[in-house]
């Protein structure tokens, strides 16, 4: 048995999202959300369901920071529903709404769990969707006012803000695929969103330093690793463009304050239009004092012409899939993670999600979800390799607290550490949830 420690000040966290888990969508003069309005039409979401009541936190909160101590958690990662605050996306400021907010950061503090807030997960208010939501620039300075009332509001509660979750996935799922709200499915607007998103954030991050709060800021994107499928050049490329997609679209600007040209050409070869205004890249171009990572997996690509935007596709080379269908590859979480410090230089980083689907259900009161266990010393193992390899890793927030809303899936997925029955509310931990107890604990992995 091999012991492999973390370091003395890691944090150990979960992470969830406003829309997946509060409910109370229409209580306490909360707006409107796109994901209100996408999950009512019909088809998008599997067998109608929606976020409605979700996991009820919004009343339920106490009983949830209750289970969050017991597991021993430091650090909670949490989004804010901006149309809570803000019911037609500017104007009136909701007052409900930063109650609700402070009462639970308020009971997080003194319960000994530091808050890590998202500004954005996803739940862009209606009103600003029926103006032309992030294909249109007003939306960038709505943003920034929005979160300018946060930043001022929670000055010495909250001291770790993210911008953005998953730029990828609010651009490309949402406007390319159109599997997410606003269901869209046109390149160019998606692309042209993933910018304006961007620019958002380099904005909002200058507003927190003019501000001068205490604290720190950064964002958090999902990255994904493609191994070729031979070493033919071909291969090698649409691998190349597929990581791309994900990293160095989304952090190049940040970090380097340029789009990678390669895919600019590549997309522009697909008759994209790259929209960028004077002053956009220097406004997106800004130090960030950390970095959030969303892994969950990655595959083995191939080049295949007319195959999807980047011409490639992807080979089941028989990897073990979790529930949900995704293969399980730990490994990649290290190569992206080194490939990104080789890259950008020793940025602090937190691993903002990882976890994976098992859809386990209570047998005697207990729920023996044994896959997601063994997924988390996966991936936590590699985590620890990065670390040894010197990648900058300050802490690791599971996805997901609590079984909740999955987007297009509905209730249909399940994340959690601690398991949901929908009718009832009831929570029940599962094994995982012990076993992360007892890691938390310990601070280290046996092997």
């Amino acid at each position: 048995m091999t012991i492999l420690q973390f370091p003395k000040d890691f944090k150990w966290g979960t992470a969830t999202a406003a829309y997946q888990i509060e409910g109370a969508y229409d209580k306490d003069g909360r707006g409107m959300s796109i994901w209100d309005t996408f999950s009512r039409i019909p088809g998008k979401v599997f067998e109608g369901d929606n976020g409605d009541v979700a996991c009820d936190s919004y009343h339920r909160y106490e009983e949830d920071i209750q289970l969050m101590k017991q597991l021993g958690i430091t650090v909670y990662r949490f989004s804010v529903s901006w149309p809570r605050i803000f019911p037609n996306g500017t104007g009136e400021i909701n007052s409900k709404g930063l109650a609700y907010y402070h009462n639970f950061v308020d009971k997080l503090l003194e319960n000994g769990i530091e808050p890590y807030c998202t500004l954005y997960h996803w739940d862009l208010p209606q009103a600003l969707q029926d103006d032309g939501g992030w294909e249109n620039r007003e939306t960038i300075d709505a943003f920034v006012n929005y979160a300018e009332v946060m930043f001022k509001e929670f000055a010495g509660k909250i001291k770790n803000w993210m911008t953005f979750n998953e730029m990828w996935c609010s651009a490309f799922l949402s406007n390319y695929y159109g599997n997410h709200a606003p269901g869209k499915k046109n390149i160019q607007i998606a692309v042209d969103v993933a910018h304006h998103l961007l620019v958002a954030h380099g904005k909002t991050i200058s507003k927190y330093r003019e501000l001068g709060i205490d604290g720190q800021i950064g964002y958090a994107p999902n990255v994904i690793w493609n191994e070729p499928y031979s070493n033919k050049q071909e291969d090698i490329d649409t691998a190349n463009r597929g990581r791309a997609w994900y990293v160095e679209w989304f952090m190049d600007p940040v970090f380097k304050g340029s789009y990678p040209q390669f895919m600019v050409d590549w997309f522009e070869q697909k008759g994209v239009k790259m929209k960028v205004l004077p002053g956009d890249m220097e406004a997106i171009h800004q130090p960030i004092d950390f970095l959030g990572i969303n892994y969950y997996t990655g595959g083995v690509v191939k080049y295949k012409e007319g195959s999807d935007i980047l011409d490639n596709e992807g080979i089941n080379v028989g990897r073990d899939k979790t529930d949900i269908g995704w293969d399980i590859y730990p490994e990649g979480l290290y190569y992206v993670l080194k490939f990104i410090t080789d890259r950008y230089g020793q940025v602090p980083i937190y691993i903002t999600e990882n976890g994976a689907c098992y859809n386990d259900e209570p047998k005697d009161g207990t729920v023996n979800d044994e896959g997601r266990t063994l997924f988390l010393k996966k991936h936590i193992l590699q985590l620890h390799r990065s670390i040894e390899s010197g990648v900058n890793v300050k802490g690791y927030m599971c996805w997901s607290m609590m079984d909740n809303f999955e987007w297009a899936y509905g209730y249909s997925m399940r994340f959690g550490l601690v398991h949901v029955n929908y009718r009832t509310q009831e929570r029940t931990p599962k094994e995982s949830y012990y076993w992360y107890q007892k890691l938390i604990k310990n601070n280290y992995l046996n092997i």
